[in-house]
């Protein structure tokens, strides 16, 4: 993929386990009040290709020059995952994707 335009949106996956999990859920809330995306479920389990517990944020390729450095201000040591979705799942979880914090390695066989 050589064109933006082939993003449709973006999500950002806010990684937490149960040490973390009330930071998780403070940020959370807060996105909710901030940013214009639409949070998901708060999953206090793996979920697809996701390694550890996580919820994600989903907003408009327009929001993202506000939206990523808000969560490099505020994801208070999360580790966030960051990626555009273009049609290709796994091209999008690895050559296209960005990490704020560690890097963790997914599980691809969920998305194929």
């Amino acid at each position: 993929m050589s064109d933006a335009r082939a993003i449709e949106s973006y999500h950002a996956h806010v990684y937490f386990d149960a040490a973390s999990r009330d930071r998780a859920w403070a940020l959370r809330e807060r996105a909710g009040r901030e940013l214009k995306a639409t949070v998901g479920r708060f999953h206090e389990r793996a979920v697809g290709p996701h390694p550890q517990w996580s919820y994600q944020l989903e907003f408009a390729p327009a929001e993202l020059a506000n939206i990523v450095p808000w969560l490099m201000l505020h994801r208070d040591g999360l580790t966030v995952f960051l990626h555009p979705n273009t049609g290709d799942a796994v091209a999008d979880h690895t050559r296209h994707a960005a990490w704020m914090g560690s890097m963790q390695a997914l599980n691809l066989d969920a998305l194929r």
